[in-house]
């Protein structure tokens, strides 16, 4: 079995365009590896941009880490569909159609997902808000690209800050304070099959998580209540992923809401997990001998 690793110029080794963040790559790419060699299979790492390669060599396709696809989405998504169109791709492109944009919540939401409230804005402008945070009655927001990902474009505004320029389409949420005091909850599946959890933090004065911002994480043991919550949302989905990350807070209540349902290139946190790795292999041998 042949399996292509999907990757971009921020994370493929030697690139002179490797962002610091890269090494969550390569932990992932040390993690499935070794495991996939003792089965007799192969994990190869291929640029999703790179025009010589013969999709039909491979068993399938992984999208691992293509962390520039939400500034080429186009050209991202005309190459899955010749990926598609010539191997396994996991996940699929009508997946990744539905995920690249955060509107999805907007459809969560409407399937009784308990999401973050958020407004969606064609035009992020000072109108526009200004409104906002009368209508999310708040005086402290969170404002993203509909289309982003690793917190880029991203900001956090308080009443009587100077608006930065916004060009895209931008969605606005209520910021949380739980992501400072508890930090984010991430549940994550392979197969439909609950794998681990952990908890991301920020670093001290920042809200966000991500490890380019010095955001840390440590393992989370979650209950069968947050299990079953994550898991609710997957089993809402017309097509069951084969790996996801679902990101949760709590709001003011204790409630968890989703923050983000990760499904084209989630990072899964190998460190966090004994086992990854065979699981990993179980769920795409199982997809594969259905295909």
């Amino acid at each position: 079995m042949r399996i292509a690793y999907l990757a971009s110029r921020q994370t493929l080794p030697h690139s002179a365009q490797r962002s610091p963040d890269a090494f969550e790559h390569d932990q992932m790419v040390e993690c499935l590896s070794p495991v996939f060699a003792n089965h007799g299979a192969t994990l190869i790492v291929l640029g999703w941009e790179d025009e010589a390669i013969n999709w039909a060599a491979f068993d399938a396709v992984l999208i691992g880490s293509t962390w520039d696809y939400q500034d080429n989405l186009e050209a991202f998504l005309t190459r899955l569909s010749a990926i598609e169109a010539a191997t396994n791709l996991f996940n699929s492109r009508d997946t990744v159609i539905w995920n690249s944009r955060k509107t999805y919540l907007r459809d969560l939401a409407a399937n009784g997902v308990a999401t973050v409230p958020t407004l969606w804005l064609d035009e992020a402008d000072e109108a526009a808000i200004a409104q906002a945070f009368d209508t999310l009655g708040t005086d402290d927001l969170i404002i993203k690209r509909q289309i982003g990902a690793n917190a880029e474009g991203q900001y956090r505004l308080r009443c009587g800050d100077p608006l930065p320029v916004m060009p895209e389409p931008m969605m606005v949420q209520p910021f949380l304070p739980a992501i400072q005091s508890e930090g984010e909850m991430s549940l994550i599946f392979i197969g439909g099959a609950f794998s681990h959890a952990l908890i991301k933090s920020p670093a001290a004065g920042d809200y966000r998580i991500q490890s380019s911002y010095g955001g840390s994480n440590r393992n989370h043991l979650p209950s069968a209540a947050e299990k079953a919550s994550a898991a609710a949302i997957l089993g809402s989905l017309d097509e069951l992923p084969l790996y996801a990350r679902v990101d949760m807070v709590r709001d003011e209540n204790g409630q968890l809401l989703l923050m983000e349902l990760e499904l084209i290139e989630p990072f899964l946190y190998p460190l966090q997990a004994d086992g990854l790795g065979e699981r990993f292999y179980d769920a795409i041998a199982s997809r594969l001998s259905k295909a």
